[in-house]
């Protein structure tokens, strides 16, 4: 088998592999290489999220100050229909990649870490990118960060399939991406790290993960403050946070901060569920997305500060340059218009939100205090504690939220009342909701990724792919010897007995029959099946998961259930045994681990033509030759001519579509196509007469 040189590889690609080559050559530690790779993957995200940033500023010039001089004939009332513009086009987008549109925001990074190996597909990352620049850029009133994580992790996905890492290694940089998007947007480099150990990994910590986040981070900070500055985002005079005695106030701002918190989160689950019910659905979506739009507007007509963003409102807060009426209406505008934005199609993210939202309420209560209790609390530290307090709570992110608020003001003196304030506010969410905006939208799609990747192999695998076959079953009115006779020929530890109907009533294990056995010949004509039979009987599905089986197993301190069948749910077809579960389950992870490792060499085949994975046999990647092209497997009979096995067939696709390759595992029926790629695999002696294939 030839195959054609590799000169229509995409470019970049070639030339990262040429990069490697040399890199290789200088036997570098894999920490050097692994620490090199954050720190490139963090420049490219810092210059993807400085080019979000400034399309975003581009677009808000072009239809806010542009238009307004081009069309100063329609007068102020020319913003009104700006933001219904925004949604238009975005309902446009959704409508023409319907798929594509779906996979937003922080929990698509969440699923790609926690699912994908990190896998973002790189027209995501476009589509991603240009929705909302477009949104902000017309006006909508939410943020930018959770585009700009997911942007930041296809950067770095995008930069992994480049590099042919692993689904392990590319999993980490997508995080550290996120992150570094983050850290890039808000200038924040510690919100960023903690930003992707919070929100994106699940808490999922390690030391090799944490130094990629780190460095990614950084990088991505340093390049932000090279183009967009190193200014504080907001401008304040020194907080004068008071004596400790008024400590209490802080900890009420926490209680409120949280209870505005779950209040949001409920209310936004109940916008989404309005505009899933079928009634709703029948309204296209570009008309209701339009009509939001032009609410947004007449809000911004009267009270401009909505728009965007919001910094530069938060900022007025900090300097009392607004009234405590006209925070408490931007507050109440911002609460009800963001959730109606995103879950009818609009995008953008809900940390500028959540910070837009403290400080009014920061403000707001603060004048309050000092106006009916003649206190003399520092509005700007009620703010600021107020912004973290309320972040930390929608988000569930304690940590980042106290860097991100640290990092953004620069200012140390408030950190305790922050801390506490944020504490407070995260820990009441939690109480009450148990979650995160992020994970009530992934729990909503069927995914359950708390529990680590050990519950998530339990998940996958079902009661009806590990079970037993078969099952001892015993009349209920069967004598003590006959039982016994039964017993002692049986394969299984476990019985059950049966009455009339042929309905499982009672269970038997060694437990009932010990204490039986001794007293046997006292007993044997007294005794029957159903005396000895414990009636507790649980029963599993053979379509539920090994997660359910395992829970039950902890439980009831059982060591086996039985199985009833998937199509009636009435006909039992077999046990489930715990020894049964930990074999399948240690089989899944064990697969999962050598697919990781061997999808390291395949990866490596287009560098090094040839990868061993064991002394005396390798892996071989080979175009199809074009005589193989229309065949089956079976005709071609590879095994017996060649002494080689197809372990795979990868199909590359373009660059731009939503997957990077299929990969499929052929049956012997399988028709090679003229884009085909075989993986083969077989001893070096065969694999080095590859070239007798023609």
């Amino acid at each position: 088998m030839t195959e054609k040189p590799a000169k229509n590889r995409f470019l970049p690609q070639r030339l990262i592999g040429i990069i490697q080559q040399k890199l290789e050559k200088f036997s570098m530690p894999d920490y050097t290489l692994f620490s090199i790779y954050a720190i490139i993957t963090g420049a490219l995200v810092g210059l993807a999220a400085v080019l979000f940033h400034e399309s975003i500023e581009f677009l808000r010039r072009l239809f806010f100050e542009h238009s307004a001089k081009s069309f100063s004939s329609f007068g102020a009332a020319l913003v009104i229909i700006i933001p219904a513009i925004g949604m238009i086009i975005q309902s446009i987008m959704i409508y023409l990649a319907p798929k594509t549109a779906k996979r937003r925001s922080v929990p698509e990074v969440i699923k790609a870490v926690a699912t994908r190996g990190g896998y973002i597909p790189f027209r995501t990352t476009m589509f991603h990118f240009l929705a909302p620049v477009i949104s902000m850029g017309s006006g909508a009133t939410v943020g930018p960060e959770g585009p700009a994580a997911q942007l930041g992790g296809g950067v770095a996905s995008k930069l992994g399939q480049f590099l042919f890492l692993t689904d392990s290694r590319r999993r980490m940089f997508t995080a550290a991406g996120a992150g570094a998007a983050i850290s890039a947007v808000f200038n924040t480099p510690l919100g960023g790290v903690f930003f992707a150990l919070e929100i994106i990994l699940l808490n999922d910590f390690q030391t090799a993960t944490f130094s990629a986040l780190i460095l990614a981070s950084v990088s991505a900070s340093a390049v932000s403050r090279i183009f967009l500055g190193d200014n504080p985002a907001f401008q304040f005079a020194i907080p004068d946070v008071g004596h400790y005695d008024q400590y209490y106030i802080f900890v009420i701002v926490g209680i409120l901060a949280g209870l505005i918190s779950i209040a949001y989160i409920n209310y936004s689950e109940s916008v989404s569920k309005l505009f899933r019910k079928k009634q709703f659905k029948k309204i296209p979506q570009w008309l209701s997305m339009a009509a939001i739009g032009l609410i947004v507007g007449i809000c911004g007509y009267f009270y401009n500060d909505i728009f965007g963003i919001g910094y530069a409102a938060i900022n007025k807060v900090l300097a009392k340059n607004l009234t405590w009426q006209i925070a408490a209406v931007l507050l109440v505008m911002k609460f009800i218009l963001v959730p109606i934005i995103l879950h009818s199609g609009g995008f953008g993210g809900v940390f500028a939100p959540s910070l837009f939202m403290g400080a009014m309420f920061g403000y707001i209560f603060s004048t309050a205090v000092n106006s009916v209790w003649g206190l003399n609390l520092d509005t700007t530290t009620f703010v600021l504690v107020s912004m973290g307090a309320v972040l930390g709570g929608i988000n569930s992110i304690p940590i980042s939220a106290i860097l991100i608020i640290f990092e953004m003001t620069k200012e140390y003196s408030f950190i305790l009342p922050l801390m506490l304030s944020v504490i407070i506010s995260t820990m009441l969410v939690q109480l009450v909701i148990k979650g995160s905006i992020h994970t009530k939208h992934l729990e909503r799609e069927g995914y359950n990724l708390s529990s680590g990747r050990e519950m998530n192999l339990l998940g996958s695998i079902l009661v009806k792919e590990a079970m037993t076959p078969g099952l001892t079953l015993i009349k209920a009115e069967t004598d003590l010897p006959k039982l016994v006779a039964q017993l002692l020929n049986s394969p299984h530890s476990v019985f059950y007995t049966v009455n009339d109907d042929g309905k499982i009533i009672g269970t038997i294990t060694e437990n009932e029959l010990r204490p039986i056995i001794t007293e046997y010949d006292s007993l044997r004509e007294m005794v029957v099946a159903s005396d000895i039979a414990r009636p507790e009987v649980i029963f599993v599905n053979e379509d539920d998961t090994l997660e359910k089986v395992f829970k039950l197993f902890e439980k009831t301190n059982l060591d086996q259930f039985p199985v009833l069948s998937g199509e009636d749910g009435k006909q039992v077809v077999g046990t489930i045994r715990r020894h049964d579960a930990m074999t399948a389950y240690n089989r899944a992870s064990l697969k999962y681990n050598i697919t990781d490792g061997l999808a390291n060499e395949l990866r490596s085949l287009e560098k090094f033509s040839i990868s061993k994975v064991a002394d005396g046999y390798s892996i071989l990647e080979k175009k199809a030759p074009v005589d193989f092209v229309g065949k089956s497997l079976a005709e071609l009979k590879i095994r017996n001519k060649f002494g080689l096995e197809v372990l795979m067939i990868k199909t590359k696709k373009s660059f731009l579509e939503d997957d990077d390759e299929d990969i499929t595992f052929p049956e012997a029926t399988y028709r090679i196509k003229a884009d085909d790629t075989l993986v083969l695999f077989g001893s070096d002696d065969k694999i080095s007469s590859i070239d007798l294939i023609n």
